[in-house]
């Protein structure tokens, strides 16, 4: 990795702000994107609070797996709302200007939330782990203790993990142009901005990126390993789809997520297809959060069911209330 210092030799002006790009290349299509974004927005804010009004309140759901389906859907609200709210109001005003400080702080909580969000899916399949492959001992492993445990220590851990980066990254010196062709500050094009050198700072955020993606990843993908060589020894076909049917909807978010996060890492640096980077982007950052309270209503038979009595309630109560 080369040093990046002086590469803006010929014009070392210092910069406040920022200019977030976006989707800047198609004015004509600004309020259709507003409304199509906005939309979806509110889509993921109401779908992901349902799911946590439906663990809190139903009770056959108060069990390990609905407790981390709770926290994953809290914090897809979180994580969505770091990009989309500035995203809404740069397209509605025109205005897509940012303070180098709020640039900083949005990433600051995006990768803190994408660090935690790693880490809860892998916990979630080691969830599903203990309950296919040791069902006899899985009350016991899996108890309430640990699972507040490793929410806390996860959460804790997810925001711990880039402090020191984001604490450096943040003493660099930005010099023009501030203009980053995204639709939220990302790590690298806040670097590329830099008229100091970066070399010390990418080094920590690849090393504190590592640290909280590829053990996760790697427990994700060894706990469905088990699970599936554990399920094929299950001799009948009834039996097989019933265990499968526990995970299926985790391994859908673990794929759609871990698959679009892999291409826009794999096409961050690349100028040619920076395009094609912001699509992915919009794939894991918005259109992940929007579909896993699909995936887990329609997949899941408990959630159908808590909404289903849910609904029923409602019915009920604004019924008796009419008279």
């Amino acid at each position: 990795m080369e040093p990046t210092a002086n590469k803006h030799q010929g014009n070392q002006t210092a910069v406040t702000e920022f200019i977030l790009l976006g989707f800047g290349d198609l004015p004509q299509l600004q309020i259709f994107l507003f409304l199509l974004f906005l939309v979806i927005y509110i889509a993921i804010m109401s779908g992901n609070i349902l799911i946590i009004v439906l663990v809190v309140a139903e009770q056959h759901l108060y069990t390990p797996m609905y407790f981390f389906l709770g926290n994953l859907s809290y914090l897809e609200t979180s994580y969505t709302s770091t990009m989309l709210p500035r995203l809404l109001a740069g397209l509605l005003t025109g205005d897509k200007t940012i303070s180098v400080t709020g640039c900083i702080v949005q990433l600051y909580f995006f990768c803190s939330l994408a660090g935690t969000e790693c880490c809860l899916l892998s916990v979630m399949s080691y969830d599903r782990y203990l309950a296919i492959c040791k069902p006899l001992h899985y009350t016991a492993l899996m108890n309430g203790r640990l699972c507040l445990q490793l929410v806390v220590g996860l959460w804790i851990g997810g925001f711990m993990s880039v402090s020191i980066f984001i604490f450096m990254l943040s003493q660099l010196k930005f010099c023009a142009p501030n203009e980053i062709d995204h639709f939220f500050c990302g790590f690298h094009p806040i670097t590329k901005l830099s008229c100091t050198d970066t070399h010390i700072v990418e080094v920590a955020g690849l090393i504190s990126c590592a640290m909280f993606t590829l053990p996760p990843f790697v427990l994700t993908v060894a706990s469905y390993v088990y699970i599936i060589s554990n399920i094929m020894r299950i001799p009948s076909t009834a039996g097989r789809q019933k265990a499968f049917s526990t995970c299926s909807s985790h391994l859908i978010v673990v794929t759609i997520y871990y698959g679009t996060l892999i291409l826009v890492y794999l096409l961050s640096d690349s100028d040619a297809l920076r395009d094609l980077n912001k699509v992915f982007s919009v794939f894991y950052g918005v259109l992940t959060p929007l579909v896993n309270p699909l995936i887990y209503s329609l997949r899941n038979k408990e959630v159908k069911k808590a909404l289903r009595k849910a609904l029923l309630r409602s019915f009920v109560f604004f019924r008796n209330s009419n008279f």
